[in-house]
């Protein structure tokens, strides 16, 4: 008896070993599926599981307690074009230069930058962006020429039209494209783009879900000039500004969905995070349109805004989610960049990073999975091809011409409301000398403060 009892004791033991094999092998073997959900101008504060007491955004919710929620996540500028620059090349946006691609542009993002999607079509990826592009709009610019099988939505940001640009021209156009064609003229009629892109997001999943592939959902919205379709509206207690989100959050909660129906779920890393910080004291000319002063968002506890580079411009949502891989409600400190998605999703997919460059990503893959990670030492703050600040640890350290020097502990003020530096002289000199090399490394520009004198007593 006792036998037949140790014989039955090791076949379960080599059933459980077998089963715990085969479920690792899913996700090692086979290439997992990549989704990357971002959100333009959306703030820290925005999303419900981040703080904001009117905003419900339970899809999202759930996505948090189901992965990995960052909050010290950072967008690598607080401006559009660089922050996607740099979050698809996993580089300092400094080190390719872009700013604000627009209607009147004949560039775009550098032509010997090699995309994500570039990386992962080498490995068998059907990749396609949707949403909004904002690296160049003319043919050799646009996603299908930058390792994307497709393209649906606008080349640039939704406000690019008159009269909210004054200085664009009646010729300046906002169409729809489909890959390089302009398919439609949107202008103001953006009501539906949001349910649209997320419709053709689906599609897209669905015809490939046989096969590895790669979805850049890039919404248009919150941008300025917001607006939702009419079974949205209304739906929020926090007004237009509110529907907008829970409208994205809708969109999040059926592509989640639809990958349980296809039962792709578990190999499926998705990604949901924001451009930059959201817009605050807007422009008069935004205002002199009807623009609630509302509309440009929530960045909680922290200082600044879109353009700036105190927190509020740079430190944004962000949530990932990997069944069966990433454990469940995990919630972390750690520094983390936009740039880091690059060298972690290509190590992932089991590709190979460029080695011919300098990546300033960092491979989180073991965060995600339940470890310390790489702890990132600095963080540089760029606004546009110059430096003004950087983090390093707990303490991020801001000089500019027109505020002087500024140190804050983000460990105890993440809102930014003590400035500690002529307390700490040492501590600035050092972390003014780490600008000072990184702006002659990358060619940026920076403020030309005179240090402090440190007495040696």
């Amino acid at each position: 008896m006792r036998n037949t009892q140790k014989i039955v004791a090791v076949l379960i033991t080599c059933i459980s070993i077998l089963f715990t094999s085969c479920n690792s092998e899913k996700h090692t073997d086979t290439p997992p599926n990549i989704i990357i959900i971002l959100a333009d101008d959306l703030g820290y504060g925005d999303l419900s599981c981040y703080g904001h007491p009117n905003i419900r955004t339970p899809n999202l919710d759930k996505m948090a307690s189901d992965g990995i929620r960052f909050t010290s996540f950072y967008a690598a500028a607080s401006v559009c074009t660089p922050s996607r620059a740099a979050l698809l090349t996993g580089r300092y946006p400094i080190r390719h230069a872009p700013f604000n691609f627009g209607p009147t542009s004949n560039d775009g993002l550098p032509l010997n930058e090699i995309t994500i999607a570039d990386i992962l079509k080498q490995k068998g990826y059907t990749s396609m962006a949707i949403g909004k592009w904002h690296l160049g709009h003319q043919s050799e610019y646009l996603p299908t020429s930058r390792g994307f099988n497709s393209f649906y939505g606008l080349p640039y940001s939704n406000d690019m039209i008159l009269p909210w640009c004054p200085w664009l021209s009646e010729d300046n156009k906002l169409f729809l494209y489909e890959d390089t064609i302009p398919v439609k003229e949107i202008g103001f009629n953006q009501e539906n783009l949001t349910v649209d892109y997320t419709n053709k997001a689906l599609e897209f999943i669905q015809e490939h879900k046989s096969k590895p592939f790669f979805l850049y959902l890039a919404h248009n919205m919150p941008h300025l000039p917001i607006s939702t379709s009419k079974e949205f509206i209304g739906k929020s207690k926090a007004g237009l500004y509110g529907d907008v989100i829970e409208t994205i959050d809708w969109s999040t909660g059926e592509i989640l969905s639809t990958l349980k129906e296809l039962g792709i779920d578990e190999n499926t890393i998705v990604v949901f995070t924001s451009d930059n910080g959201p817009w605050q004291n807007l422009p008069d000319r935004m205002l002199q349109r009807g623009v609630e002063p509302w509309y440009g968002g929530n960045t909680g506890l922290l200082r600044g805004a879109k353009n700036t580079t105190y927190e509020g411009g740079f430190r944004v949502p962000a949530i990932i989610r990997w069944p069966g891989v990433i454990p469940k409600g995990r919630v972390t400190n750690e520094m983390v960049v936009t740039m880091d998605l690059y060298p972690t999703l290509i190590n992932i997919a089991g590709a190979q990073i460029p080695n011919d460059r300098e990546i300033d990503g960092y491979d989180i893959s073991s965060l995600l999975k339940g470890g310390e990670g790489v702890s990132r030492e600095m963080f540089f703050y760029l606004k546009q091809d110059k430096v003004e600040a950087v983090r390093k640890g707990e303490w991020k350290f801001r000089c500019t011409e027109s505020v002087g020097r500024e140190l804050y502990n983000l460990k105890y003020d993440p809102s930014e409301m003590y400035n500690v530096a002529d307390d700490n002289l040492g501590l600035v000199n050092e972390l003014y000398q780490d600008l000072f090399d990184f702006s002659k490394e990358t060619n940026a520009k920076m403020d030309t403060i005179i240090p402090p004198k440190v007495s040696n007593n």
